[in-house]
Formats: structure tokens, C-alpha cells, sequence
């Protein structure tokens, strides 16, 4: 009897060392998914607070709540469909990620672009939000929503490529993590950007004049806030964008470019910080380039477009 329970004590003593390592590799996995998937996450943070522009303040963290809805609702579409896919097709996530890979680096060569050449359609797109939210608020969460399914899959398709545990199990609990975590990362910090003003208009009513001084900071400062994250958003966007491109160009064979960036880092005999840093780089211009050819073609493709009602007139 004393021995059958002990050999109880036994079992679930190991059961619970491999659930514990079980978490361990989930919370590792997750922290290393996260990372890589840093630069859609910054991009989504940098772009979710337009959607709340022309809100009434009482308004705007309802909305921010019912777009976080939406997206953790995203999320979990998209686990259950790539989990599907890991197992019945996994040939097809090189496939995806260049696809993604190539979405990425074509929105941060845009704005870069954007930045080289400003144009008055850069702020249209805002001043249309803009209006769209105060008239229609309906529309507007499920423009916002749309958007978050674009990164979202992003997100998660980068993070399954990351994840390097080869259980069914462990894949899975790691998306859910990387998921919730993602999903209140930018949003929390969307939240807590838009509330930065009512902040400082708040410490600047109050008497006393270094509590003026942090609030009249706090609104200054903001605009120049959001200028940061759309620039380390694009440039995250680029390093990324082209990380993906190298890695899984070599996965469906053609591995020159990866091999030539390899190459140029090993050359190189520096500290770790050095080197990520020249590797970083190289993955940006890589998604640069890879970015403006296909801002390129597209811009060939909607002029031959354009053309063809007029050739035809004619």
C-alpha cells in the first residue's frame, strides 16, 4: 500500500518536471517568437492610434477595446489555420513567408519612399480615417480590424518560423502565448499613447508649476512620439521584412543572397553586438531593394492598366 502510494508520489512528481519544462519551453519559444516579430509589432502600434482620431475621449478606449476583440479573434483564426497547415502542408510556410516577407519590405521601402518624396496622398489616407470615425464608428473598428488581420498573420507566421520546440503541443501553446502577448502589447500601448494628452492637460491644471511642466512636456512631446515609432516601424519593418526574404529564398533553393550576407558577417571579426548590427543592416537594405522592385512593378502594372481604356478609345 506504502508502496503504491510513493511510486504515486513518483509519477506525478515527474509529471510535474515535464510540465514545468514544458513551460519553460513555451515562455523561451514565445520570448524568442516576440522578438523576431518586434518589427510588425512596432508598425501595428505606430499605425492603431489613427483609428481613434475624431473620437470623443469617452470613446476612444471603448473602440481600442472592440479593435483588441477583434484582433485576438484574428489570432485565434489564424493559430487554428496554420497549426492545420504545419501538419497536412507544411511545404507551403516558405511559400508564405516570402509572401509576408515581401509585404513587409514593400510597406517600409513605401514609406521610405514617402519620406524621399513627401506627397499630399501620404495624409489623405489619415484625413479620410479621420473623417470616417467621427460619422461612422462601426466602420471604422472593422477597418481597423481588417488591418490587424494583415499583421496579425504576420505576427504569428513569423513566430511559428521561430519556434524551433518539434511538439504539436508546445507549437500551439507558444502561438497562444505569443498571441495574447502580442495582441496586448499594442494595444495596451495604443491606449496608453492616446491618453498621454488628457495626462498632460490634466498635470498642467494642476497649482503646482514642476507638475506643469511634466504635462506641458507630455503634450509636446507626443507628436514627435508617433514620428518615432513610424520611423523604427519602417525601419523594423525592413530588417525583418528582409531577414524573412533571405532565410526563406534559401529554403525553396535559391540561397545566393543568404549565403553572400552570411559570408560578408563572418568576414567580419567584431563583438556580438557588431555583428548583429552589420547583419541587421544588410537585412534592411536587402528589403529595401527587394521592396522598391516591387513598388516598381506595381507602379508599371496600375500605368499599363490605366493606359489600356485609352489605347482602346483611340
Amino acid at each position: 500500500m506504502s508502496a503504491s502510494f510513493f511510486a504515486l508520489l513518483d509519477d506525478i512528481a515527474v509529471l510535474a518536471r515535464a510540465a514545468a519544462a514544458s513551460i519553460d519551453d513555451v515562455v523561451a519559444g514565445a520570448a524568442k517568437a516576440s522578438a523576431k516579430a518586434a518589427g510588425v509589432v512596432i508598425d501595428d502600434a505606430a499605425v492603431s492610434p489613427q483609428y481613434v482620431q475624431g473620437l470623443t475621449p469617452k470613446r476612444e478606449l471603448p473602440v481600442v477595446w472592440k479593435i483588441t476583440r477583434g484582433s485576438l479573434m484574428n489570432k485565434a483564426i489564424i493559430i487554428v489555420g496554420i497549426m492545420l497547415l504545419s501538419t497536412w502542408a507544411p511545404w507551403i510556410f516558405p511559400w508564405l513567408l516570402l509572401a509576408g516577407g515581401t509585404y513587409l519590405a514593400y510597406e517600409g521601402a513605401e514609406k521610405v519612399w514617402h519620406w524621399i518624396k513627401p506627397s499630399h496622398s501620404g495624409t489623405a489616407g489619415v484625413e479620410q480615417v479621420v473623417e470616417r470615425t467621427t460619422t461612422d464608428e462601426k466602420q471604422m473598428v472593422s477597418s481597423a480590424v481588417r488591418t490587424d488581420l494583415v499583421l496579425s498573420i504576420e505576427i504569428m507566421l513569423i513566430s511559428l518560423a521561430n519556434i524551433e520546440a518539434s511538439s504539436w503541443g508546445i507549437r500551439l501553446a507558444t502561438l497562444i502565448v505569443v498571441g495574447l502577448l502580442m495582441t496586448v502589447a499594442v494595444y495596451g500601448t495604443v491606449a496608453l499613447l492616446i491618453r498621454m494628452d488628457d495626462v498632460g492637460f490634466w498635470l498642467i491644471k494642476k497649482p503646482a508649476r514642476w507638475l506643469q511642466s511634466i504635462g506641458t512636456g507630455l503634450v509636446k512631446a507626443m507628436p514627435w512620439v508617433f514620428k518615432g515609432l513610424t520611423v523604427v516601424g519602417a525601419l523594423a519593418m525592413l530588417w525583418v521584412g528582409g531577414h524573412i526574404l533571405l532565410v526563406n529564398l534559401g529554403e525553396v533553393g535559391f540561397a545566393a543572397p543568404y549565403d553572400l550576407v552570411s559570408s560578408i558577417v563572418g568576414a567580419v571579426s567584431a563583438p556580438g553586438i557588431v555583428t548583429w548590427l552589420l547583419d541587421s543592416s544588410l537585412s534592411a537594405v536587402f528589403g529595401l531593394a527587394w521592396g522598391a522592385v516591387v513598388m516598381l512593378v506595381l507602379a508599371l502594372f496600375a500605368r499599363l492598366r490605366f493606359k489600356q481604356p485609352a489605347a482602346r478609345a483611340s
